[in-house]
This record gives structure tokens, sequence and C-alpha cells, in this order.
């Protein structure tokens, strides 16, 4: 497998159940690191449970689409693999020249695609997408919408809609806690007298137009009661989003949070009572997954998410949904939840059910395992 998304430690507990099926022996080549508007994320541990990581350079880090592994073909030669996955979109430098060395190798290979609009791109990346969707013998897609797109450019080969990464169900878990009630006592020098407990909102993620973080705002300003809202990432549109809160008169309840690595994140689902993830679509994007939801969810947290691209497919019946970009809809959804706690409690179940059935690693290696079956029979 190559894939520069494994740079996060996170994700290896991927490879180690896909390690464990049977009659696979598995190699992961990785980058030291990969770079984005985080910054320089370096890679995180480089000891395989059950397989081998390979770290090999990379050229021209940070860019998505010219990216690739100088050394590929002579690690490839090595290794003599029977299956390449290449953990990267068809029409990408590095999917073209893995897909063209596994080849040379007689090696068959699967592509990986979030890809969920439908894009026509400039020659040389037009040739590096013909070249894969020819040559392919197996595409897996990240969502259904992506399905759709290869299919009406022509992939006739086999695809399979599996998220990229799961989590880890012991690792991303329920706090032992109890916040049904919506009062808590507080030490004061008359007594303990009760008061309200902050109904704590949380989003995660970049704070870019698209996330729909100010319809979010918006929202709140129409909330009554005691609410506080944690918003967890960074992003060009901090300063605005500020400036919106201080409008709203609701900034002594907004925290802006510095992001953190996703191992880390737990402690700051289980804080929440509800996440919410209000992206709306433009021309050029809609949501592809969503993956705070299924961190959300596994921690037992209840998620309202907008109708935005894969979102309601992610949450199916485990949360609540809005329609894309309308504050009120939004308002009227975090106030159930607010009022509810048995609505609460009861969405959080489904929220880690929902989890377990489909989003752990360990479903989402067994389900790519049986791509590299079905593509290895049929060779």
């Amino acid at each position: 497998m190559i894939s520069k998304a494994l740079v996060i430690g996170a994700y290896h507990s991927k490879l180690k159940h896909l390690a464990a099926q049977p009659q696979l022996e598995l190699t992961a080549i990785v980058p030291p690191s990969w770079r984005d508007e985080r910054g320089e994320l370096r890679l995180e541990g480089v000891s395989g449970d059950g397989y081998q990581m390979i770290v090999a350079p990379l050229r021209f880090n940070g860019n998505f689409h010219l990216h690739y592994y100088p050394q590929l073909d002579r690690w490839l030669k090595q290794l003599k693999p029977d299956l390449v996955h290449i953990d990267e979109e068809p029409y990408n430098l590095a999917t073209f020249l893995a897909m063209r060395s596994a080849r040379r190798l007689g090696a068959r290979s699967v592509f990986f695609s979030w890809q969920n609009l439908q894009r026509t791109y400039p020659p040389p990346f037009r040739w590096f997408e013909r070249y894969t969707l020819q040559h392919a013998a197996a595409g897996i897609v990240g969502n259904r919408d992506s399905e759709q797109v290869w299919r009406a450019k022509g992939y006739r080969g086999p695809l399979t809609v599996i998220p990229q990464v799961g989590v880890e169900p012991e690792v991303f878990k329920p706090l032992d806690r109890n916040r049904d009630s919506t009062t808590e006592t507080v030490l004061h020098p008359d007594g303990r007298i009760p008061v309200s407990a902050p109904f704590v909102v949380g989003y995660a993620g970049r704070f870019v137009e698209e996330k729909g973080i100010d319809v979010l705002l918006e929202a709140l300003h129409g909330l009554d009661g005691a609410w506080q809202v944690d918003l967890l990432g960074s992003g060009p549109d901090q300063a605005r989003l500020a400036a919106l809160a201080q409008r709203l008169q609701i900034a002594d309840r907004v925290r802006f949070l510095p992001w953190l690595p996703s191992a880390q994140t737990v402690a700051y689902y289980q804080a929440l009572d509800v996440l919410v993830l209000p992206s709306r679509s433009r021309s050029n994007w809609k949501e592809q997954f969503g993956r705070v939801l299924v961190d959300a969810m596994a921690c037992g947290v209840p998620v309202i998410g907008s109708t935005c691209g894969e979102i309601p497919h992610v949450i199916g019946a485990a949360g609540l949904i809005f329609p894309e970009g309308e504050a009120a809809a939004l308002c009227d959804r975090l106030r159930d939840l607010q009022h509810d706690p048995a609505l609460r409690h009861e969405l959080a179940r489904r929220g880690r059910q929902r989890v377990l059935d489909y989003f752990t690693q360990a479903q989402i290696a067994r389900q790519t395992y049986e791509v590299y079956q079905s593509v290895l029979h049929a060779a």
C-alpha cells in the first residue's frame, strides 16, 4: 500500500487489522512527512504490527497533484508484489507512476478516490487519469457520489465504497459520565446550590467558508439557556468568524481551540453534548465524508449534520440532519437536543452502534481485504 495519509499514526491500526487477514503479506510505503494547511505533519511511528513499513522520500511534498516517490520503482522491484494498492486519486502523478511500475512487474493495482464532483482536468492530469482507469484492476471510493463520478468517466472495473480509514472503538469511546441533567451543583458561600450546566456544542475541522461555521454561529444566536461552543481547528476564516461572534454578541460563549493530532482529540469529543458539521456545497466542493462525525459518534456524542455531500449517509438514523445553509433549522435541531436528555442519550447509543457496525478500522480492513481477494482471484 502506498499512502501519504498514513503519516497520521492513528491510521496505522487499519494496517494492523489488514495484516492480520489470512495469507496476506503487507508492506506500507509512506513519506516521512506531508505538508498541508496545518503545516508539516511528520510521520507518527514507523514500527509495523504484523506488517513492514518503508519510509520513502517524497518529491513535491505538499503538492496534491504532483507529489511522487522517486525510489518507488526500485522498492517495488525488490518487493515483487502481487497487488499494489495506490491510496491516491486516479489523476495524480504519484498514482500514474505507481500504476506504471506495477504493470511493468505484472502486479495488479487498485486506486482510491474521494472525488465526488465531475471534473475535467487539463493535461497531463487528464492523461494520468485515463491511464489509471484503463489499467486499474479495481477501485475503492470513499463515498457514493464518487462511484457515480468514475462510472460517468468510463471506468468499468469493480468499484467498492469503503472509507479510507475508520476509528479504533477502544480508543474513541464514551466517557463514563452523566450529562443528562441540565443542572449541576457548585460550591457557594451559602452552601451547594444548583446552577444551569452549559450545553456544550462542538465543531472540529478547517475554518473555511464551505464548512458553514457561520451558519452554526447564527443558529446558536437563536438558542436560549446556558450554552457554549468549542471550535477546534484552524484556517483562514477564523478572524471573520470571531468578528461574526462579536456582532451576534455571543463572543463570550465561543472558544477557538488549536488543532490537535487525531489521537489527542478523544477528550475533546468526550466533553461535548453534541458535535455539529454544518458544511455547505460549493460549485467546486462538497463534503466527501466527514470523519469527525464518526470520531464523535464513537465517543458516544450525538451528532447533527447538514445535507451536504456524504454527511447524511455517514449519520444514517444515528443523528439529526438539517438542510445545508439554514441556520433556523439547525437552531431547531440544537434546541431539540438541548432540552431532551432522553433524545441525547438515544442518539449517543445509536451513533456508537453505527460506528461499531460500519466504521471501525477492523471493518474497513476486512472490506479492503475482500477487494484484494476479488482482484487476485479474477487474475
